[in-house]
């Protein structure tokens, strides 16, 4: 097993159909809305309060979202059923992105130095926004009890403070500084492997467990007999002490 590094490396190649959003946006720019593909839908209520924060702010929101049509969505608002995630992170006009803190999102926030505001779902996901946020490269937010005036200002804060930009930028020059590129080094292991059929000194060694080994089940059976068997020989010294104890106070009380 090696370990290569991401390998979501930015690029400016976005897609035309977006393309024409991102440059009406002006000097403005655009915010970056998705909770990732396993969301697929937001409650009605909470969808409207987004939708309200999102309205308020100057830049043009490029939204994934599939659920209800919301009355009050705002100009600046496109929904979209799919994003270009990592190219509409790479160009320069992207001024921030609003997660839920998946691995992926993070890094490719991360690789592309744009500030974020995190809504952890579930998972690893509270641990990553918070790790962001306590280096000063985004705001975390609880969706559940976020009212629009807090996504607004989280919105405004990562936007305008530019203490923000400057701590992505410098968690994305640190996660960037590499002597190998990721893919170059994940391409290298590729051949690799190939070169010294199969590189079997580098497989791990579970495969090659019997069953009771993998689950450890020949530890477990040991620590069942020890513990018990160390646990009576404790309370037996402890029982013999004791009667040691009374038998010497008897005989002192006699004399």
């Amino acid at each position: 097993m090696a370990e290569r590094g991401t390998v979501q490396a930015p690029t400016v190649e976005t897609f035309l159909e977006f393309e024409n959003l991102v440059t009406s946006s002006g000097e403005n720019g655009i915010v970056i809305f998705s909770l990732g593909s396993m969301i697929s839908g937001i409650p009605l209520k909470k969808a409207m309060e987004i939708a309200t924060a999102l309205g308020s702010i100057q830049q043009t929101v490029l939204w994934r979202y599939t659920g209800q049509t919301l009355p009050n969505l705002a100009k600046n608002i496109k929904l979209m059923k799919w994003l270009p995630q990592n190219d509409l992170l790479a160009h320069p006009k992207t001024r921030a992105f609003v997660t839920h803190a998946g691995s992926h999102g993070i890094y490719e926030g991360i690789c592309n130095a744009v500030p974020m505001v995190l809504l952890p779902l579930f998972g690893d996901q509270m641990d990553n926004a918070k790790r962001i946020e306590s280096r000063g490269a985004g705001v975390t937010l609880n969706i559940l009890d976020m009212t629009s005036l807090d996504l607004s200002n989280a919105l405004n804060a990562v936007i305008n403070e530019p203490k923000y930009k400057k701590n992505i930028k410098r968690l994305s020059a640190l996660h960037l500084d590499k002597p190998i590129h990721p893919l170059d080094l994940a391409v290298y292991w590729v051949e690799f492997v190939m070169r010294h059929k199969g590189a079997s000194h580098l497989r791990p060694a579970a495969p090659n467990l019997d069953w009771f080994q993998y689950h450890s089940l020949d530890v477990v059976a040991f620590l069942l007999v020890i513990l018990p068997s160390g646990l009576f020989v404790i309370l037996k010294c402890c029982s013999f002490c004791c009667r040691k104890c009374c038998t010497l106070k008897g005989r002192f009380k006699k004399m």
